[in-house]
């Protein structure tokens, strides 16, 4: 089972979940809370209670995946993550609204620091796909070529942040999940 973790001010229904699902018919695509902590504690029961053997993540979804990743060694592919959340979320503190539904929703100074505790340094080998796209207008998408120096990457000239050609990586995406099989342990 595949478990997608969206991004930031997104929701379980959105544009790539949608194309995933169309795509894997064993998808899971939650409506994460606000908070980080609570966020992590909701996706780290799914994955106890759920044959999951592949996470994707966008943008934030990445950061999160990232670390469930490590700590449950299930393979990730990540999409334009961000690797620095507690920075480049900063300037959202106050009132947003979710892009999928117009949800308001407050993201409090708080959820910088619970963020700094699912950061992740050491990454395992061959643990991760990463997928990014030059036009990224939100992050930059050199600092992620750089975390992930040890792990597969693509890098697409062009594109944005919200990678709206996910469906010319779906093959891509399940020969991933397939090679070698499932590493999760729980």
């Amino acid at each position: 089972m595949i478990l997608y973790i969206h991004g930031f001010k997104s929701c379980g229904e959105g544009n790539k979940s949608q194309a995933l699902r169309k795509f894997f018919s064993d998808l899971l695509s939650p409506n994460l809370p606000f908070s980080p902590a609570q966020a992590i504690k909701e996706l780290e029961k799914i994955i106890q209670t759920n044959s999951i053997d592949l996470l994707i993540g966008s943008s934030l979804g990445g950061y999160y995946a990232t670390y469930l990743a490590q700590k449950f060694n299930i393979k990730a592919v990540l999409i334009n993550p961000s690797t620095r959340p507690y920075h480049t979320l900063k300037p959202y503190i106050g009132i947003q609204s979710r892009f999928c539904d117009g949800v308001k929703f407050e993201w409090k100074e708080r959820y910088l620091e619970e963020l700094l505790r699912f950061d992740t340094t050491n990454l395992k080998r061959n643990l991760f796909l990463v997928l990014l796209q030059t036009g990224d207008e939100v992050l930059d998408y050199k600092i992620a070529l750089r975390k992930y120096k040890n792990q597969r990457r693509i890098v697409e000239y062009g594109g944005n942040h919200r990678f709206e050609n996910i469906e010319d990586y779906l093959c891509l995406i399940k020969n991933f999940r397939e090679k070698n099989g499932s590493n999760r342990t729980v």
